[in-house]
């Protein structure tokens, strides 16, 4: 299956996908600072920015395009929602409420000049749309911020309408 191709819906379908592309969600990253890693308002959950954190809290830091690669920075993109994933099955108890990813906002710790992060956010993107096939589809931002917290390579955020 191609991860971009539209994929069975139902409530165990998230997992099966999961478990197709050998991922296993790690326990959700604790807030670093004070703030909730989630709010649910009405029908939407809204996760706080995550970044690319190793299931041993080891965090990839760097500026793209000197110290990371954009090939390295998608990798990260990717781990960062895998990220989300946990947080939104830590919030719902079960993925298979997500009706839909509505909105990602990804900021890119780059160089000055660099202007390729919607090829670094896509890492995300691509994943969401894997996990939820066209429910997987979104609004998105991606920029470029002179820093983000810690020196991440990235950070990204999410809506998601739940049912």
């Amino acid at each position: 299956m191609s991860i971009l191709q539209p994929a069975r819906a139902g409530p165990t379908a998230p997992y099966e996908r999961l478990a197709a592309l050998g991922i296993t969600l790690p326990p959700a990253p604790p807030p670093i600072a004070n703030f909730v890693t989630h709010v649910v308002e009405g029908r939407l959950l809204y996760l706080s920015g995550q970044g690319p954190r190793e299931i041993d809290g080891y965090l990839h830091k760097g500026k793209v395009g000197s110290d990371v690669s954009v090939e390295e920075a998608y990798g990260h993109a990717r781990l960062t929602g895998i990220n989300l994933l946990s947080v939104m099955q830590d919030a719902l108890g079960d993925l298979g409420r997500v009706r839909r990813i509505v909105k990602l906002l990804g900021m890119v710790n780059a160089e000055a000049d660099f202007d390729d992060h919607p090829s670094i956010i896509n890492g995300c993107s691509d994943l969401m749309i894997a996990v939820f096939g066209d429910a997987g589809r979104h609004a998105r931002s991606a920029v470029g911020l002179g820093s983000l917290p810690g020196r991440i390579t990235v950070e990204i955020e999410a809506i998601v309408a739940i049912d």
